[in-house]
């Protein structure tokens, strides 16, 4: 089986070009591809996960994988999927951000000893030369054919229409393909389904420029079953930065994944055996509940750790519930099963607070605030008429309720949000001689 049967198999492939050239390519030997990050902010997300996994299956399977970070395309602005123009970055921003996807990359693939390469596309484009880029890169595309893109189409036809700066985003990707084939014979790039265009307009480069073959592999758009983009949550985006969303907020993300997205999510984001995967269309109730918690737990464990993972899916049984895993659903999964699992809280959000200012009490809305359950006071409060806040499992009644050491438990104060929003108040207590 190729990594293209994986791929396949796993739902990762939308589209291909040269079909049976690209799987002898691959049938071949090692080969090197690549795919494009951009650097928009100092953290990748949710929605970056499928070309990362993709990439981490290419090295698994003897491959060698190209992580192209755009520092230098990024100060550009990719039109794609984007009905106005992007705002410029200056070239201090583009390099943090690079140097904060570079750290999450090597999360998902080992760049040690060559066995993959990291490179920032700001290295040669940068320096570029306008008129020699004109005259050496430029006459090989058709603005005909350009506008046809779908990338370009769409801004065509929007109120704001197509900056001219961005215009020239379709030939730094085009080139930026051309360098990675110079330097490291590289003969396949990847991305998502809104960056056909450009790939093929780079394969067209080299072909006319090198009078070489190379190909192009798109990724489908992955949203929920409810139609959601992956990675989007009332509360924002879903970061791969723990300091962005904790570990705990992160296993959340995924052990809330609706029923009919389970199977296909642990095809595309974990490495769990394929044959133990479909087995999973056959769970209900509790058994499906179980299979998602390992879905949360390798997701987590992938992003930030073994040890992260353990200590959400642990926090996660304290608070919700000690779920016990049977040995028979995913079998490979390292999640914590039987004797192994512990009643921590560790990953819940927490802050303490000392025991004297709990002596008169305060306004549960105003603490609802305090900890970044409700978004303001008035937020707080319509949270509380609605029924929708709890102190220890038990709901607030009234919007004056003073939370005061009555309220306190021997580990502290659980506040909690709706049905999985959940903050830790830890009590600090002055010791009396």
């Amino acid at each position: 089986m190729t990594v293209l049967d994986i791929l396949n198999e796993r739902g990762f492939i939308e589209k291909t070009t040269h079909g049976q050239e690209l799987e002898d390519h691959f049938e071949a030997g090692e080969a090197f591809c690549y795919i494009g990050f951009d650097p928009t902010a100092p953290s990748l997300h949710v929605g970056s996960l499928v070309p990362i996994m993709s990439l981490a299956h290419m090295q698994r399977n003897g491959h060698r994988p190209i992580a192209l970070v755009g520092g230098g395309t990024g100060l550009v602005g990719d039109p794609s999927g984007k009905t106005e123009m992007r705002q410029l970055m200056t070239v201090e921003t583009a390099e943090q951000n690079a140097a904060g996807i570079k750290r999450q990359l090597s999360r998902y693939i080992n760049f040690s000893a060559g066995n993959a390469q990291m490179v920032n596309n700001a290295d040669w484009l940068v320096g570029l030369e306008y008129i020699p880029f004109l005259r050496d890169i430029g006459r090989h595309f058709s603005v005909n054919r350009m506008i046809k893109a779908e990338s370009y189409r769409a801004r065509l036809e929007s109120e704001e229409g197509l900056n001219f700066i961005e215009f020239n985003y379709m030939l730094l990707q085009a080139y930026d393909f051309l360098k990675l084939f110079d330097d490291f014979g590289c003969r396949v790039q990847m991305g998502g389904s809104d960056q056909w265009g450009n790939i093929v307009a780079g394969i067209e480069l080299i072909r006319r420029i090198r009078q070489k073959e190379t190909y192009g592999i798109t990724f489908p758009l992955v949203t929920t079953s409810g139609g959601a983009k992956m990675g989007k949550t009332a509360k924002g985006a879903i970061w791969l930065d723990s300091e962005r969303t904790s570990p705990y907020e992160y296993y959340q993300y995924w052990v809330n994944t609706d029923d009919r997205d389970v199977k296909r999510f642990l095809c595309l984001f974990t490495f769990l055996p394929i044959e133990e995967i479909l087995e999973v269309e056959n769970l209900k109730d509790a058994e499906l509940n179980s299979a998602k918690a390992v879905l949360a737990y390798e997701a987590t464990r992938l992003c930030h750790g073994e040890e992260e993972a353990e200590k959400a899916f642990n926090a996660a049984g304290s608070v919700f519930g000690t779920k016990t895993i049977p040995k028979s659903i995913l079998p490979s999964s390292l999640v914590p099963r039987g004797s192994q699992q512990k009643r921590v809280e560790s990953s819940v959000p927490s802050s303490t607070i000392q025991e004297s200012d709990l002596v008169d009490g305060i306004p549960a809305f105003k603490l609802y605030q305090q900890v970044g359950l409700a978004a303001s006071a008035s937020a707080a409060r319509r949270l509380i008429e609605q029924g929708g806040a709890y102190i220890n499992g038990q709901r607030i009644e009234t919007t004056d309720y003073m939370i005061t050491l009555n309220d306190a438990a021997s580990d502290g104060i659980m506040l909690r949000a709706g049905k999985k929003k959940y903050y830790k108040i830890i009590i600090s207590r002055s010791n009396s001689c």
